[in-house]
C-alpha cells in the first residue's frame, strides 16, 4: 500500500477511536496492580490496541492542579513550551528542558510496512497529537529563579538553545551534563550564571535511530566519577527487529572524565527517572512497561537497579512471565530476568522520580519517593495523570502510593496537564514539569 492508501478509512477509524475508545476495560482494581506482588491478568491481544487518550486542552489562566491536604501549589512558571524535565542547581535555580521527540529519520520503519501497520501508525500518530505530544521540540533549556521564595519565578531566561531533544541534566563540579536524544554532552558552568553560550562538547554517543522512546535521563553518583544514562527501547516489543534495539532498553554507566561507557542494566523497556535511595545509596528507576495486551497489563514499575541485571524486556515481564508475541523465543534470557521491586499500576506512565528528604514537605512525605505519572493512552479507564508518593522504610517501599498532586484531568477527562519530571528545590519543595499544561508547578507545605 503506497501513498494512495485509504486515508478516509483510517480517518473514520480514528474518529471512532477518539469518540469512544476501543478495546476492553480493566477488570482488576488499581490496588491489585500496585505493590511488591501485583496481580497479573491474562494477556488480551487485539488487532487494534485499546485507545483511550485524554484530549489535551491545557489550563485556563489561573487554574492549577489540586494538592493533597497539608500542601499548596503555585505556578513557578506558565507559558513554557512543552516542559519535560526539571533540575535544581546548587544555588536554587531551576533548569527546565523544553523538549519533544526529534524528527523521525526518513528511512525509519517503526512498526512495520504492511497495510495494517500503516493504518495503525497513522492512527497512533493522531492519538499522540491529540494527547499533546505532536508539537515540535523547542530544543532548549530555560532557567527559572525564585529569589524571594514565594513560589513564583522572577527570572525566566533561555539558558541554552539549539540542543537535540534535551531531557536529563546533571551538574558535576563545574560541568553540566545534558542528555540529548542521541548523545550525552557537557558545557562549563559557573554558579549563578543565567545563560550559557559555549557549544556543548560530546561526551559519548547514545543509541538513537527510530527513537520510539527518545527520552534520555542522566544522574551522577555521589563522587561524580560515574554517570548513569537511561535509554528506552526502539519499539513496544521488538517489532522493529532486535538490531534496532542494540544498546537500548537499558541504563548505561559512563565514566565522567573519559566518556567510556558500559551497560549497567538491561531489559528495562523505557526507564526514565532515577534517584539514589538516601539510606542505602542504591540506584532506583521507574520504567514504562509494554502495551497492547490489555488494560490490566503490564503494570509499570519502580525498582532498584542491580549492576549487570536483566529485567526481561522484550521476552518477558515481571521475571519469567513470557510475552508470547515476541519471536523468536529466548528461554535463556527469560531464566535470567529479575522481577522489579514495586508495581505502580498498569499504563500509568511513570516518568519523573525524586527521593524526598526531611524538612521541605510535611512529615508524611519525609521518607520515600515522588513519582510523576504522565498518564495512560492504552487503558480503560484512564490511569496516572498525577503525582504520587511511595513511602519507604529501610530502603524499600513500605506502603501504597499516596496522591500528592491531582486534578490534571477535567470532569469529562480532558487533560489540562500531564506531569513529567519532578525534583526537589533548594528548600525541599517539590517541582513538577507539566508538558501539556506548559507549566512548572511548585508544591510546598501549606502555611
Amino acid at each position: 500500500m503506497g501513498p494512495s492508501w485509504p486515508r478516509t478509512a483510517a480517518a473514520a477509524l480514528a474518529a471512532v477511536l477518539f469518540a469512544a475508545g476501543c478495546g476492553e476495560a480493566a477488570k482488576l482494581a488499581p490496588e491489585l496492580t500496585t505493590g511488591p506482588r501485583p496481580q497479573l491478568a491474562e494477556p488480551n491481544r487485539t488487532l487494534i490496541p485499546t485507545v483511550n487518550v485524554a484530549t489535551a486542552v491545557g489550563w485556563t489562566d489561573t487554574a492549577a492542579p489540586v494538592p493533597a491536604e497539608g500542601l499548596k501549589v503555585t505556578a513557578l512558571a506558565r507559558g513554557l513550551d512543552h516542559p519535560r524535565w526539571v533540575y535544581t542547581l546548587p544555588n536554587g535555580d531551576i533548569l527546565v528542558a523544553e523538549s519533544n521527540k526529534p524528527p523521525r529519520p526518513a528511512d525509519s520503519n517503526d512498526g512495520g510496512s504492511g497495510p495494517v501497520a500503516k493504518i495503525r501508525n497513522w492512527v497512533m500518530g493522531k492519538v499522540m497529537g491529540r494527547a499533546g505530544a505532536g508539537v515540535p521540540s523547542a530544543d532548549r533549556i530555560t532557567l527559572l529563579r525564585d529569589a524571594n521564595g514565594d513560589g513564583l519565578a522572577e527570572v525566566r531566561q533561555v539558558f541554552m538553545s539549539n540542543l537535540r531533544s534535551p531531557y536529563g541534566m546533571a551538574l558535576v563540579g563545574n560541568e553540566l551534563f545534558i542528555a540529548n536524544a542521541d548523545a550525552l554532552v557537557k558545557v562549563p558552568y559557573t554558579e549563578g550564571q543565567t545563560s550559557i553560550g559555549a557549544s556543548p562538547t560530546l561526551v559519548t554517543q547514545l543509541p538513537a535511530g527510530i527513537n520510539h522512546h527518545w527520552t534520555k535521563n542522566v544522574i551522577a553518583n555521589a563522587d561524580g566519577s560515574k554517570l548513569y544514562v537511561t535509554v528506552g527501547s526502539n519499539s513496544n516489543i521488538g517489532e522493529n527487529g532486535l538490531p534496532a534495539e542494540a544498546g537500548r532498553a537499558a541504563i548505561w554507566e559512563v565514566d565522567t572524565k573519559s566518556g567510556e561507557k558500559r551497560l549497567f542494566a538491561s531489559g528495562l523497556r523505557n526507564p526514565n527517572g532515577m534517584g539514589w535511595e538516601p539510606d542505602t545509596q542504591v540506584l532506583w528507576t521507574v520504567v514504562n512497561e509494554r502495551d497492547e495486551i490489555g488494560s490490566d497489563l503490564v503494570p509499570d514499575y519502580l525498582t532498584s537497579v542491580k549492576d549487570g541485571a536483566f529485567y526481561g524486556w522484550p521476552w518477558s515481564y515481571y521475571g519469567g512471565v513470557v510475552d508470547a508475541r515476541v519471536t523468536p523465543r529466548n528461554p535463556e534470557m527469560v531464566a535470567k530476568a529479575i522481577a522489579p521491586d514495586y508495581a505502580l499500576g498498569s499504563h500509568v506512565a511513570p516518568l519523573g522520580l525524586a527521593f524526598s528528604r526531611p524538612g521541605g514537605m510535611p512529615e508524611q512525605f519525609a521518607s520515600g519517593v515522588f513519582i510523576g505519572e504522565h498518564g495512560s493512552w492504552n487503558r480503560k479507564p484512564k490511569s496516572g495523570y498525577k503525582v504520587v508518593f511511595v513511602p519507604f522504610i529501610g530502603g524499600k517501599p513500605s506502603g501504597p502510593p499516596v496522591d500528592v498532586l491531582t486534578g490534571f484531568l477535567t470532569a469529562d477527562e480532558k487533560a489540562q496537564g500531564r506531569p513529567v519530571g519532578v525534583a526537589l528545590d533548594k528548600s525541599g519543595a517539590l517541582i513538577v514539569a507539566d508538558d501539556v499544561g506548559n507549566a512548572v508547578w511548585r508544591v510546598s507545605k501549606a502555611k
